[in-house]
């Protein structure tokens, strides 16, 4: 049985496979990053730029608010999909091409859903725009665990985080004003303008990061390349660990405090304080996404020290889940307490008042929810370094998959029970996520005996 006194997870003398990670220096190392964070914000810039949108696209093609958010749902199911394809054939092939690849669909989609006459062909081509982005958060986390050893692996993250984030800061503002002043459609052009930006400078400045020998291109081919193909749902199968699962699961259930508060933001904010104009309805996610800018670098620098502390503590014994500790502080407050104090907001809190406290529970909820997703991220790479595309992926799409059968219901609930009762129960799942978090804290290492699936240890990380 693996247990916290295991001799594997004592720290050795001067470790050999270290090197790996000298391979690019500092500042390229910073430029790497750099360049995956502008991926991994076309996504979120795909999605935040939308839900502004949403009621100037319904009115252009003669639909509804709900069947329009319908598109929210979709592209995040598709996305959490999506990437569980470009994670498998990156691990195959390498990082680099499979973003050039998935970057032209994104493009392709961008230019779909422009140019999109009906509802139909809306949701359709929007699942090709979700399909194309959804490379950029796992492939980016796995770029990140190529580069950056153990104790550097959580601040990085962190930085990642933080600049992909800037997405929910900026993309709503920029869809809202494009909606109200032009057109939406002049957002998804200005889409595909950056997606094909992104591609130029991936294609002309990333390195290949993969560690050398690791691909399975460079074992299963001999001679000229060719297509393989591959199963894009056996990364699911890592999902047997429960330790992976619970975090996954943690993940997505605070993770939907942020959409059950920003997804229906035109149909709770908008309609009580009488807000219509779609640029203003746009500015009310610069807080949230001010959190997720500040909250990212802070949590994954204090799960670094977290980790290096204990690790102290114990005398070089590393155990995985100690990454995870600084998780409970967003987890038990800040994610589910925000949502319900913008529930009371909403419900009781007139005027210009009103609007401030919940602009204030915006940017809580969004420092909280990265506190989560930061360290969460760097923990999965931790304990499954080797296959950390594909784990990224596999947390992911079970996120995605809670966020998509969950926010289609959102707005439904809130016309049916109100706001107060919709936030209400969306806190309660936010405290289960807390739960499942302390949980894998508390018993991590009984749960990676559970089900041995080639978890890391210090020696390989």
């Amino acid at each position: 049985m693996t247990t916290e006194e295991t001799p594997l997870l004592a720290d050795p003398a001067p470790l050999e496979h270290e090197a790996v990670y000298r391979r690019f220096s500092p500042a390229q190392k910073k430029w790497i990053v750099a360049l995956v964070s502008f991926c991994g914000l076309i996504p979120l810039f795909v999605s935040g730029s939308f839900v502004p949108s949403i009621p100037e696209i319904a009115k252009d093609l003669n639909s509804t608010g709900e069947v329009i958010s319908l598109a929210v749902s979709l592209s995040v199911l598709v996305n959490a999909f999506g990437c569980l394809l470009w994670a498998t054939y990156s691990a195959f092939y390498g990082r680099r091409p499979i973003y050039l690849l998935s970057l032209l669909c994104q493009c392709a989609g961008s230019l779909g859903v422009a140019s999109s006459r009906s509802v139909p062909e809306l949701l359709a081509l929007r699942v090709l725009q979700a399909f194309g982005s959804s490379s950029g958060l796992s492939i980016g986390i796995a770029v990140i665990g190529d580069i950056y050893k153990l104790e550097e692996r959580g601040t990085a993250s962190g930085i990642f985080f933080g600049c992909v984030l800037l997405g929910p800061a900026l993309a709503p503002v920029a869809g809202g004003f494009a909606a109200e002043y032009y057109s939406w459609r002049i957002m998804q052009l200005s889409l595909l303008v950056s997606g094909l930006a992104v591609f130029t400078a991936v294609a002309l400045f990333l390195p290949e990061t993969s560690h050398p020998g690791t691909r399975g291109v460079e074992k299963h081919q001999v001679g000229k390349p060719r297509w393989v193909w591959l199963n894009p749902f056996k990364s699911l199968a890592l999902l047997r660990s429960p330790n992976v699962t619970l975090v996954a699961l943690a993940g997505g259930l605070t993770l939907l405090t942020d959409y059950a508060m920003l997804v229906p933001v035109a149909y709770t904010m908008g309609k009580r304080y009488n807000i219509d104009n779609a640029a203003i309805i746009g500015a009310l996610f610069i807080p949230s996404g001010l959190g997720n800018l500040m909250g990212a670098p802070i949590a994954g620098k204090l799960s670094d020290m977290v980790v290096v502390r204990m690790r102290r503590r114990r005398g070089g014994v590393w155990v995985p889940e100690d990454r995870l500790r600084i998780t409970l502080i967003g987890a038990s407050v800040m994610a589910p307490l925000s949502v319900l104090l913008s529930g009371i907001f909403i419900t009781y809190v007139d005027g210009t008042l009103g609007i401030v406290l919940n602009l204030i529970a915006f940017f809580i909820n969004g420092l909280g929810v990265d506190f989560i997703l930061s360290p969460a991220a760097a923990y999965a790479v931790d304990i499954l370094h080797s296959r950390s595309a594909e784990v990224s992926a596999a947390t992911m799409a079970t996120r995605g998959l809670i966020i998509a059968s969950c926010t289609s219901l959102i707005l439904p609930m809130i016309n049916t029970y109100g706001v107060l009762t919709t936030y209400t129960i969306t806190a309660c799942l936010g405290w289960i996520g807390c739960l499942l978090l302390w949980s894998v804290i508390a018993y991590g290492d009984r749960m990676r005996a559970f089900a041995d699936i080639g978890y890391s240890t210090v020696r390989d990380n």
